[in-house]
């Protein structure tokens, strides 16, 4: 007991790699090459003469631990027992580091779990650069490029009863000074998200459990929704503004929902020590096509009052457990009809720079332009009022600002100049949130994309 100062452990990721039956390929060959070595059998299974499987600290249903298929439970228990364990032999003022690597939030919960109830207290996370942004399954996903080194100290046994209400006051402060800092040295997108994590947890797991008012306890995963919410506000902040932060479950903020999820999603894709640029390549409207688990998209959307099931087909794909953002170049035949952009070209163009329709007819083969929606905040009498966005879109299909920035970059890219810039004089006249979020989109699309390109130039066609 208490003999080590330092414990530092590269764990099992979850359900990520198969440790055991990758090493077999190896063994059968070791023990034909050195058989002097004498490799021994299996000491929890004579009978297997391969290496240990049945208990592994991994998430591998193929093989059962007394009667049970090893699932994220096992994971978490199992987990549990070695971090208890290393607490047990750390000094009193002993310092442990876990890395952590898994980019599913059901991984990093099965990790934190199992070191909370090992008796830790989490009080950092240190992003170090140890992935090849070239790697096959980096390219367009938001593969993390850094590994999360949590720190942790042992979590005194005379820990006192946390309260929720004072561990949510705090949550926001200190994941706020975290992500400034990680900013300021080129940590970005999904690196900066689970790199906030040590952090965040240092409020909730400094206590031995926190309580509400009535004396539930509150477990890790309610708490890590919070924390996931307060990342993803903090994000729409810094690229949206206060207004998008703030928007609350089904209101509308300034920016209507389409907005605010393009927004986070560009900014979780972005990639770290490459100056945000990503690896997007230039050539047309469709460079950038980028993915997110659906499980982190859910964890940001749903909270901030995004309802992702509602935008499939029309601005992102959801299929094999993962979500895609549609290239502006897919949203052509969607936005403009089978006819394309010339008809609206060629209308914007002879009306002297002023549409007729504040819709920009958009969405043609729906039977034209729908009503416009009755939107909240400057337009419409506060976010508080009853406006909300959920609802069926196929059948709703009015023109958002989102749409409206995508159909200038088609004429963009389509050389329709005189359209582009009567389209630009209409928006400008209409309020400012087509160019704020043409401008905050070109701050987020990777440097090289077609995505980035349009926009930029398109920027540069709008009158001063």
């Amino acid at each position: 007991d208490r003999s080590a100062a330092i414990w530092f452990t590269d764990p099992p990721y979850y359900d990520a790699i198969p440790y055991a039956d990758l090493s077999d390929y190896f063994l059968v060959w070791l023990k034909r090459t050195m058989p002097d070595l004498g490799f021994s059998p299996d000491q929890f299974d004579p009978s297997n003469p391969l290496s240990p499987k049945q208990k592994e600290c991994v998430w591998n249903q193929s093989y059962h631990h007394n009667g049970h298929p090893k699932d994220a439970t096992f994971f978490e228990e199992t987990a549990a027992k070695a971090f208890a364990e290393s607490r047990r032999i750390l000094l009193d003022d002993g310092i442990g580091s876990v890395v952590f690597a898994h980019k599913t939030t059901e991984g990093w919960e099965a990790l934190l779990s199992g070191m909370i109830r090992g008796g830790w207290t989490i009080t950092g996370s240190w992003p170090i650069v140890t992935e090849s942004a070239t790697k096959p399954n980096a390219q367009q996903t938001a593969s993390l490029i850094t590994s999360i080194h949590l720190v942790c100290r042992p979590r005194p046994a005379a820990a006192a009863v946390g309260d929720w209400s004072e561990v949510l006051r705090a949550l926001p402060v200190r994941v706020g000074e975290w992500m400034a800092r990680l900013q300021g040295e080129g940590i970005q997108g999904a690196d900066l998200v689970f790199a906030c994590i040590g952090p965040a947890l240092e409020v909730f797991s400094r206590y031995a459990a926190v309580e509400t008012p009535d004396g539930s306890v509150v477990g890790l995963p309610e708490y890590l929704e919070k924390v996931w919410e307060v990342v993803g506000r903090a994000a729409l902040e810094q690229v949206l503004g206060t207004a998008e932060a703030q928007a609350r479950n089904g209101v509308v903020g300034v920016l209507e929902e389409d907005a605010r999820l393009t927004a986070l999603f560009l900014w979780t894709l972005q990639s770290s020590g490459n100056g945000g640029g990503g690896d997007g390549t230039g050539g047309g409207a469709g460079a950038v096509g980028g993915r997110l688990p659906y499980d982190v998209a859910r964890r940001f959307a749903q909270p901030l009052g995004i309802h992702l099931d509602e935008w499939k087909s029309r601005i992102i794909e959801i299929e094999k457990g993962a979500v895609r953002l549609l290239p502006v170049s897919e949203r052509a035949r969607q936005l403009f009809g089978a006819a394309g952009a010339a008809a609206l070209a060629d209308e914007i163009e002879s009306s002297a720079g002023r549409l007729r329709s504040p819709q920009l007819d958009l969405f043609p083969e729906d039977g034209g332009a729908a009503q416009p929606r009755r939107r909240q905040g400057r337009q419409g009498g506060g976010r508080g009022g009853g406006g909300s966005q959920s609802g069926d879109l196929a059948a709703r299909r009015e023109a958002t600002t989102l749409d409206r920035v995508h159909a200038a970059m088609l004429f963009q890219d389509w050389g329709r100049s005189q359209a582009l810039r009567g389209l630009i004089q209409s928006e400008q006249e209409r309020g400012p949130d087509f160019l704020r979020l043409a401008n905050a989109l070109s701050a987020l699309y990777p440097g090289g994309s077609g995505e980035k390109r349009l926009l930029d130039a398109m920027l540069l066609a709008a009158p001063r």
